[in-house]
């Protein structure tokens, strides 16, 4: 398995993703389009970032059992640990990354316009479109591609924390970042699919 990853990290280019940045874009969007014409891909991908909301609630609770614990060793036993303390930040990044697809696949994101709760739902549906695909996809496609070099520097450097006694194997918890925005990427060809379903279906239920 070692072999493997490092292979794969080693013909990863940093330089090569910045001089094609723009290609690397233009390729998410049309596969982001690609994707959402595929039958049910809103439930596939649904179902898959409610798999990874899972997995950061499971860590939200690690982290909160973690802050009692450091909490209580310090104050009441002069004990603490700075793996623990890491770990603690380690676990918060992921709530956070694992649960942005979830949260955009319930529409509970922050919106704010002001503005957009008073427009008719077709506008509202176009806007979205509009946005997912002109900004979200382009925004994970550029953050997956420049997290990737920074995974893969991690792990073939064997990075580790700098304070004694801290975590090692620092490239797992800067994996998260891929995956995080790798369920985000496709969560929005998710969306995608559903304005355009919503906006096919207005069209035909006003021309029929």
């Amino acid at each position: 398995m070692d072999r493997v990853l490092t292979k794969i990290f080693q013909s990863i280019n940093p330089d090569w993703i910045n001089g094609h940045i723009w290609e690397i874009l233009a390729v998410g969007i049309v596969t982001s389009l690609l994707l959402a014409i595929i039958p049910r891909w809103e439930q596939i991908t649904d179902r898959f970032s409610r798999w990874l909301g899972y997995g950061g609630m499971v860590a939200l609770l690690g982290m909160a059992f973690l802050v009692f614990y450091d909490i209580t060793t310090r104050k009441l036993f002069h004990g603490g640990s700075i793996g623990l303390q890491e770990l603690e930040w380690h676990l918060y990044a992921i709530t956070f990354l694992f649960g942005i697809g979830y949260t955009l696949s319930v529409d509970k994101h922050v919106r704010v316009d002001i503005l957009y709760t008073r427009y008719p739902t077709q506008l509202k549906w176009s806007i979205d479109l509009i946005a997912l695909t002109l900004f979200i996809i382009p925004l994970t496609v550029l953050i997956i591609a420049q997290a990737l070099p920074f995974v893969a520097e991690s792990y073939l450097q064997q990075e580790r924390s700098g304070d004694p006694g801290g975590l090692c194997c620092r490239w797992i918890i800067k994996s998260a970042i891929l995956i995080g925005f790798i369920g985000l990427y496709l969560q929005t060809s998710g969306e995608i699919r559903k304005r355009i379903l919503k906006l096919v279906k207005s069209c035909s239920s006003k021309g029929g």
